[in-house]
This record gives structure tokens, C-alpha cells and sequence, in this order.
């Protein structure tokens, strides 16, 4: 029988220098290296310098921050001597990642650690790096657990450089000193990522998003810009939970904020949830034995059955570029800080099956430069990193739309709506000569408006939320059904006399808006992207005299409850802000509530009788 070794023994035996571990790698073996901000940066020196004498190596890696620089080593033999096999991308700018392309393999994050253990790409040797062991011999992995754990475990050789700055994070993390053959004892700080500066644009998609985060929901976040944006703008939630792939210094400065607290996730309640960080050295400080965080690897927090199982699970990732029927790119772009195929589908997918849970994808409208539009016709020479059937919410700069449950026909006019208006156009005539619209299709004045989502209200009405917002391109048919439940002498008093059909046309004026000439408010009840419309406020200027026409519709149920003349209020100040110089309204003298309604605005109202309809205007700079 063996006999058993204790483990600061075996510790003592096991400690060997950088250059005689990486000795022990031979020509011809796949190597992996530990990822990210976990790089063992010691012993990735080493091996730099090591690839002169060796031939056929392959190194895999998850996410590379290129501090030794093995790509460039693999450009000069050709991948003879090096071959990279990289699953994450780093993004490091636009012509490295073009060049290296060869070297990505696309895989969903929840299945790498299975390509390790089934030995289907087996690992000769694993480079890794850990914090000293503790009393009983146990070492942590650190930042970087995520598929590092399975390449350790996996691996016929594992070298790992033992760092004392690594924190001791809890969780599935740790690898004893007995499951590891080199320990190469070098102290240095470890990789950190400073946050990046965000944009004007990137500020808005995150103000938009965090519109969709109720309280109480379970986040996962990426990396990017936006991204950092976007936890930023959380600062006024309550009670969120984290379950991401990555921790950041946005998410420990919301957690030490208590707008985080892991309290209602449903799941592993009371616990950060993640299976890496990248950050600052402060965020790395905050892990350190700190019992609210768990690191777990990847084919656990990237698990959609996992994630599926969290209290309004909302997952938010970038998407580089997408086309009008929602299929998705997501490959590594010099915008953001890291981008991949990755976790993206796992959380994709995971979210969109939680209860109460949404699946958010952000979008620049635009390339950086603004030359290109980042919402195509159609995606037919890139790899679509999202089928179009999981995609579900989308936010650019200029909105937010639904996709889940809807046509191609409704998904290309939601997608124009938020598209740069300068691309609009030409996006609409693309997609009817693809044959994804109608050919009596028009965008109207909606092809330049920029949606005003200042407008946006939300009202709590007999328990039940109402939002009253400005319509959009996609509101057609909704607005379509209100007109088709609104009872006879509700028509009546709108339209001024009987009507039974309301056409395309009836509609279009009312969502195709510039939201400046022309301007209709809508009241919504329901989810978000299949809510029904209770009430429509119309605001059309009459150019010759510059005063607005309102007219209106509210349903049954919802009438005598104040929606109209809230609209009506919006209407007012929307048209004074923008020039006009006051409102009219036409309405039968039968109609008191109309009347009632417009005398309730703060300005002078004069009223006069016709014969068949009375008139009502009111000037804004005629105060009552």
C-alpha cells in the first residue's frame, strides 16, 4: 500500500523554480493556461521563453489579456512551433482580433469544463495560479475558477504558481496541494482592469435598461462599457441579487451601496454567485474570505438550468451587431472590453426561463465612428452568436424593443424604431426588397423621431399599473384593437361619426410620429412589449396658426379614472416646449367630459358652439 504523505511535506518536495516547471512541458502538448486576471503571469513568462525549444505546442486558454504576448509568437512561426485554441476572445483592438480569428473556439461557457473532464481535448498540462494553502492544505483558485478548476482536475501535469496576493475567495475554488505536481512559489501583483470611461451613448442604454430591473431581480452583467454603465445607473434599486460570470468593482460598489443584497434570488440566497473577477486590486481585496461570495466554475453558473432557477433572473449582454429579424453577432469588438459567443446563450436562454425573468441585450446603434449602422438588413457573412427565436429584449440608445412573440414584419419596424434615424430609411427599403415587409408599408415621420422617453409615466390606478408613454412604430396593431373595443358612442364622440372598420391607415398617422409636430400618448397596461392599450391621446399641429388639435379615446373600463386628462397635460407641455402656441379640441357639446377635461388645463379656454360641434382652444401664454 502507498503511503500517505501529509500534505506540508509533499508541499516541500512539490516546490520546483518557474523555468524548471515549464521544463517538464514537452513538444507536441496542449497546455492550458488559467484565464483572465488569473493569468499565473510568472509562468507565462517562462514558457514564452521556452517556446524557442519546443514544437506542436498548443496552448488553450478562456480569455487572454495578452500581457506576454503568445499571439504575436504564433504569427512568427506560423502556428508551427505555437497553435492557440481561445474560447474567450480579449478584445484588444479591431486588426488583433481580425488577425487571430483562426484561434477562437466558439463554444457556450457551460460546456467547456466537459470538453476538459471527458478528456475529448485532453489537457497535458495545466498552468495555474493559487493563494498559499491554509491549514489543511487547501489552496484557492482565486479570481479565476470559472473552466480553470476542470483543466486542473483534468490535466496530466498541473503546475501551479502559488501567489500570496491571490485571495482566498470561498466556494468551489479550492485544489489541495496533493492534486498538484509543481508549486512555483512567486509573489506579484496580480492582472487588474481599470474601468473604463463611459460614453454619453453607452450612459443611455444603461438608463434605459435599468427602466426593466424591478426590484428584487437576480442580474448577470458582462464586461463591456455598457455593461458598467448599466450597474451604474442601478444605484436606485432595492434587494438585487448577483448570478454572473463575472464580478466587477461596479458590483462590489453596488453590494457595499445595499442596493445588492442576494436576499430574494430564490437561489443560493445570501450569496454573490460568479466564477471569476476582473478589476481592480480593491475588488480582489473584497473577495478575500469573504463569506457572501461564492465562486462556483463554469458549467454551474452557466448553466441555464442554474440561472433559470433565480427570482426574475435578467441577464444583460452586448451584441456587436444585429439584423432586422434578430439575429445576433456577439464576436469580440474593440468597443467593448471582452466579447465572445462565451456565457452569452447560457444566460440568454437561463433567464428568459426564470420566473418573472428577461434576457436583455444592448446594442450600439451605430459603429464608434458613426459611419456604419450596427443594425443590419440581414446577417448573411458573420457568425450569428444568438439564434433570432432567443432573442427577447433589445436596447440601443434610442429605445427599447420587444422581440419575443412577434413576426419578421413587426420585428423589422421595432427594430428600425430604434435604429439611428439616419439609417432608417435605408434599412425600411432593405427590408422590403428582402420581402420582410409589406410593400404599402411607411415609416411616415417616424423615419427621423427620436422617441422621447422623458414622457414616459408610470400610474397606479385601482392597483394596477398603467404607463402612459409615447407611441412607436410597433404600437400598430395594438392601437388597432383599443379602437375595435371602444363602444359605439365612444367612436362616436372620437371620430365624429359612426365607424365599424378601422384600416392601416387609421392607425399609421397615430404610431408613425415624429413626437414634434405630430405626437400621440398612449396608455398601457401589461408586460412590457404585449401590453394593451386602454387610451390614445392625439396631438396634430396645424402649421398656418401653430396650435395642436387633440382628440381622444379612453376605454370603458378606465374612464373617470384621470388617464385623459393626464395625457391631456402631457400634450400641453410637450406642444409649449416645442413651440406651439396652444391646443385645440372638437368635440360634441354632448361630450361633457371632453369639456370638462380641456377646461382642467391651466390657461385660458375659450369655447364656441357651431351648430353641431363645439370648439375649444386655449393659448399657453394665456394663463387662467
Amino acid at each position: 500500500m502507498p503511503t500517505a504523505t501529509y500534505w506540508a511535506d509533499a508541499y516541500l518536495d512539490k516546490r520546483r523554480s518557474a523555468a524548471d516547471a515549464v521544463r517538464l512541458i514537452k513538444s507536441g502538448q496542449r497546455v492550458f493556461i488559467g484565464s483572465a486576471c488569473g493569468q499565473p503571469q510568472a509562468l507565462v513568462r517562462e514558457l514564452s521563453e521556452a517556446a524557442a525549444r519546443l514544437s506542436g505546442l498548443e496552448i488553450v486558454r478562456l480569455l487572454s489579456t495578452e500581457v506576454t504576448p503568445l499571439s504575436l509568437l504564433a504569427d512568427q512561426t506560423q502556428d508551427f512551433a505555437l497553435n492557440l485554441r481561445t474560447i474567450y476572445l480579449g478584445a484588444a483592438n479591431s486588426d488583433l482580433i481580425a488577425r487571430h480569428l483562426r484561434f477562437i473556439t466558439p463554444m457556450n461557457m457551460s460546456d467547456v469544463p466537459d470538453l476538459f473532464i471527458s478528456k475529448k481535448l485532453p489537457i497535458h498540462a495545466a498552468l495555474v495560479q493559487v493563494s498559499p494553502p491554509d491549514d489543511f492544505g487547501w489552496m484557492s483558485l482565486g479570481i479565476s475558477v470559472d473552466v480553470t478548476m476542470a483543466a486542473a482536475m483534468a490535466a496530466d501535469l498541473v503546475i501551479a504558481q502559488v501567489n500570496p496576493q491571490m485571495p482566498r475567495v470561498l466556494g468551489q475554488s479550492f485544489i489541495h496541494v496533493n492534486d498538484v505536481d509543481i508549486l512555483v512559489e512567486h509573489e506579484e501583483p496580480l492582472l487588474s482592469v481599470e474601468s473604463r470611461p463611459t460614453s454619453e451613448t453607452a450612459t443611455r442604454i444603461g438608463q434605459l435598461i435599468a427602466r426593466l430591473v424591478e426590484d428584487g431581480s437576480t442580474i448577470q452583467i458582462g464586461l463591456d462599457a455598457a455593461s458598467q454603465a448599466t450597474i451604474q445607473a442601478l444605484g436606485e434599486k432595492n434587494d438585487l441579487g448577483v448570478h454572473s460570470q463575472f464580478l466587477t468593482d461596479d458590483i462590489m460598489h453596488l453590494y457595499s451601496q445595499g442596493v445588492i443584497t442576494n436576499r430574494r434570488k430564490g437561489f443560493n440566497d445570501g450569496k454573490l454567485v460568479a466564477s471569476a473577477a476582473i478589476g481592480s486590486h480593491n475588488l480582489y481585496e473584497f473577495l478575500d474570505n469573504n463569506p457572501a461570495v461564492d465562486f462556483r466554475p463554469s458549467d454551474y453558473v452557466n448553466d441555464p438550468f442554474v440561472i433559470a432557477r433565480h427570482h426574475r433572473m435578467v441577464s444583460m449582454n452586448v451584441a456587436r451587431t444585429m439584423d432586422l429579424t434578430g439575429q445576433v453577432e456577439v464576436e469580440a469588438a474593440a468597443r467593448t472590453f471582452f466579447a465572445g459567443v462565451s456565457g452569452t446563450v447560457d444566460f440568454v436562454r437561463g433567464a428568459r426561463r426564470s420566473p418573472g425573468g428577461k434576457s436583455i441585450l444592448m446594442l450600439f446603434s451605430t459603429t464608434e465612428d458613426g459611419q456604419r449602422s450596427n443594425i443590419v438588413p440581414i446577417l448573411t457573412d458573420t457568425n450569428v452568436g444568438v439564434p433570432r427565436a432567443d432573442v427577447h429584449y433589445v436596447v440601443t440608445e434610442y429605445g427599447v424593443f420587444n422581440l419575443f412573440g412577434k413576426s419578421l414584419q413587426e420585428r423589422v419596424v421595432g427594430m428600425i424604431s430604434i435604429a439611428h434615424p439616419d439609417f432608417r430609411g435605408e434599412l425600411f427599403a432593405a427590408a422590403k426588397k428582402l420581402g420582410l415587409i409589406g410593400p404599402e408599408r411607411t415609416l411616415g415621420e417616424a423615419v427621423r423621431g427620436v422617441y422621447p422617453i422623458l414622457l414616459e409615466e408610470t400610474l397606479e390606478i385601482d392597483g394596477e399599473e398603467v404607463v402612459v408613454r409615447p407611441a412607436k412604430p410597433v404600437d400598430e396593431r395594438r392601437i388597432q384593437e383599443h379602437y375595435y373595443g371602444l363602444d359605439k358612442e365612444d367612436i362616436f364622440s372620437r371620430f365624429r361619426h359612426e365607424k365599424t372598420s378601422f384600416s392601416r391607415s387609421d392607425v399609421e398617422i397615430r404610431s408613425h410620429v415624429d413626437y414634434v409636430k405630430d405626437l400621440t400618448l398612449l396608455a398601457v397596461v401589461g408586460e412590457f412589449g404585449f401590453g394593451r392599450v386602454v387610451a390614445v391621446g392625439e396631438c396634430m399641429l396645424i402649421e398656418k396658426i401653430n396650435m395642436a388639435e387633440v382628440a381622444f379615446s379612453v376605454n370603458k373600463r378606465y374612464q373617470n379614472k384621470g388617464i385623459g386628462r393626464r395625457i391631456l397635460r402631457k400634450l400641453a407641455d410637450s406642444a409649449r416646449e416645442n413651440g406651439l402656441f396652444g391646443l385645440m379640441a372638437y368635440t360634441s357639446p354632448n361630450n361633457q367630459s371632453m369639456i370638462r377635461m380641456f377646461k382642467s388645463l391651466p390657461y385660458k379656454v375659450k369655447s364656441t358652439f357651431d351648430g353641431e360641434g363645439v370648439m375649444l382652444s386655449c393659448r399657453f401664454d394665456e394663463l387662467e
